[in-house]
């Protein structure tokens, strides 16, 4: 098993190339699954979810070619509608596959997800939705089955809450359904907006698109000619490494990144004390000397990602004053606090709020990942940390940052990949 031992270095310094978000990338392959022709993706990230995907769609007859820079999937083949828990369980993402599954065949049979334990995100309010599309839902030995003899037929659906993924799955069942299908109270994230677009530049017609109410005009089970298109950048990854500036009072500069897509993550940072500078594919973060504290609240988008809640905890550690950040989306997504902890970090938890007593010492020890962006966090938290800090379980990491220890190498990081 894979681990990252990290020394500490005065500084940083360099550009580092922002590769595809996973996040977007996830819909997009399961996308492929309403396609005639051979889907043609640019800027897909090589972390493992993808390949777990990919893999997922394989066992299910389609087949697929990946390069460097294109990745070539064929799903005309794909003659299997049951998504086994041996993949599923992984990767919580997998059951972006049912919806465009069930409206292509009618049925489908897929396993209830795994992921990060990072508290509930259950599926019910997918298989709700789906129901109001005429689909019969029953839950088996583990399984969701699902079938729809006549196809899926258009509705107006109201989320009880938002749902980034309910909204994605949606959206595609929606795509090949018989009539129209209005979501109401839809996710806004860019990577929802990135599979709309697609959709719609691909003859699915889909009115309010970026809103939180979309309207998609079903083909009637006429399957897609998806055109190629490149996947949008990663802005949690370039979040990552934002607070990777400033926690380490360094000057970097982000390449191929959207600074729309950054809103709130770069008004906490300048909030904290940093500036930047900003091109149409390019930031360039500039530190200050001293760290501000902040108070922070997840919530969805456009407001502070719960994606970037760990990595701005290890930044608050380093901060003059004591800051508060609020996890309103997951309940159990803390678990990096008693790592840091182990690090000398300051921080108190009451429920879902983390009390964090700035300007603390943090010195190098050894740290257990214990989900995707705790990772993260930890590495962060292993760039200012005096002595050596030593991240095991990076199988986390490797879900969804593309070429970490790299990218920060190339920046100047002491940081290595060894094996346990």
């Amino acid at each position: 098993m894979d681990y990252l031992q990290i020394n500490r270095v005065d500084s940083l310094n360099g550009n580092i190339k922002i590769s595809g978000a996973k996040n977007a990338s996830l819909p997009l392959i399961a996308m492929t699954i309403l396609a005639k022709n051979n889907v043609k993706i640019k800027n897909l990230p090589h972390v493992a979810d993808i390949n777990t995907l990919l893999k997922l769609l394989h066992n299910l007859g389609a087949k697929f070619n990946r390069s460097q820079e294109i990745t070539t999937v064929d799903t005309s083949s794909l003659n299997q509608t049951k998504a086994t828990y041996d993949i599923v369980k992984t990767m919580r993402a997998s059951i972006l596959v049912l919806g465009p599954i069930l409206a292509r065949f009618g049925h489908c049979e897929v396993s209830l997800p795994g992921g990060c334990a990072i508290g509930q995100r259950p599926v019910d309010l997918h298989l709700k939705a789906l129901e109001q599309m005429g689909a019969k839902i029953g839950i088996e030995s583990g399984y969701i089955h699902a079938s729809a003899a006549n196809g899926l037929t258009g509705c107006d659906i109201n989320f009880d809450k938002i749902t980034v993924t309910g909204t994605a799955n949606i959206i595609m069942a929606a795509a090949l359904a018989n009539g129209n299908t209005t979501i109401t109270n839809a996710a806004r994230e860019p990577e929802v907006v990135q599979l709309c677009e697609v959709l719609n530049n691909s003859g699915v017609q889909i009115d309010g698109i970026a809103s939180d109410v979309l309207t998609i005009h079903g083909t009637n089970g006429k399957l897609l000619n998806i055109k190629e298109f490149s996947v949008i950048p990663d802005r949690i990854e370039a979040g990552t490494y934002l607070c990777a500036g400033a926690i380490t009072r360094s000057q970097i500069t982000l390449t191929n990144v959207d600074a729309k897509h950054l809103g709130a993550v770069l008004a906490k940072l300048e909030e904290m004390g940093s500036s930047f500078t900003i091109t149409k594919d390019t930031i360039t973060i500039h530190p200050s000397k001293i760290i501000k504290a902040v108070k922070i609240v997840t919530q969805e988008y456009p407001a502070f990602p719960t994606d970037m809640q760990a990595q701005f905890l290890a930044l608050a550690t380093q901060a003059e004053g004591t800051s508060i950040i609020e996890e309103r989306l997951f309940e159990n997504r803390f678990m990096h606090v008693s790592e840091l902890q182990r690090m000398g970090a300051n921080i108190s938890l009451n429920g879902h709020v983390a009390t964090i007593n700035g300007g603390t010492k943090l010195g190098g020890t050894d740290v257990m990942a214990t989900d995707l962006r705790a990772s993260s966090a930890l590495v962060l938290a292993g760039l200012i940390a005096d002595g050596t800090t030593d991240v095991h379980r990076i199988y986390h990491l490797d879900r969804g940052y593309d070429s970490l220890e790299i990218k920060l190498q190339n920046v100047g990081a002491n940081v290595k990949r060894l094996k346990e």
